[in-house]
């Protein structure tokens, strides 16, 4: 479980057991559902990271866009419903090159001005001769974007790097050197599903 889950788990069930006390058990319920929620919300399984020339998804959600970008780059946007787990992985294994945060609004993460206006992390990793970008997206609901690594850190495939809190969207960009292995409307899970591949080795 990610230690934020257990911070929020424990205010709101020590809240709980406050308002139970002092008002009575059913008054205390809400809170107590509430730190319930905050517990399996925060939840991070181990995944298998598959192994080879591969970019893994950075997140758990739906795929709701595949399209193609200038100098032959391709975009694939993962969408995070309130449900999925919100613990980022590293897609490639590689140097982090760049962190690039952006202040912007919260809009509905789905869209497509999202990419745009929204406040965003952008972060680019360079490894086995391929630079991969991913981009952790805030939506309407969630209101902060964690990244706990540094420009400069070797990171693994399928590493753990950060999440965002309640719900949101991650992009990545992909180069022409990548095959893409999924499609729209796909379900991929952080660290285990496998995005693309290196056409070389397809």
């Amino acid at each position: 479980m990610v230690r934020d889950g257990i911070y929020y788990g424990v205010a709101l069930a020590a809240g709980g057991g406050v308002v139970a006390y002092l008002a009575g058990p059913v008054y205390g319920v809400p809170l107590l559902l509430a730190a319930a929620f905050c517990l399996w919300f925060f939840r991070d399984p181990e995944r298998a990271v598959p192994t080879g020339p591969v970019a893994v998804s950075p997140a758990d959600g739906k795929v709701i866009g595949i399209g193609a970008e200038a100098g032959g780059l391709s975009r694939i946007c993962i969408f995070m419903n309130v449900f999925d787990v919100h613990v980022n992985r590293a897609p490639i294994s590689g140097l982090i090159q760049e962190v690039r945060y952006q202040r912007g609004r919260f809009l509905v993460a789905s869209r497509k001005e999202a990419l745009d206006q929204n406040e965003q992390n952008a972060v680019t990793v360079e490894g086995g001769g391929s630079r991969v970008v991913f981009t952790q997206i805030a939506g309407l609901i969630a209101r902060r974007i964690v990244f706990r690594k540094q420009v400069g850190e070797t990171v693994a495939a399928g590493e753990r790097v950060g999440l965002i809190k309640f719900g949101s969207r991650v992009d990545v960009l992909l180069g022409p050197e990548w095959a893409i292995q999924v499609r729209e409307g796909q379900r991929v899970k952080a660290g285990s599903s496998v995005l693309a591949r290196r056409r070389e080795a397809a």
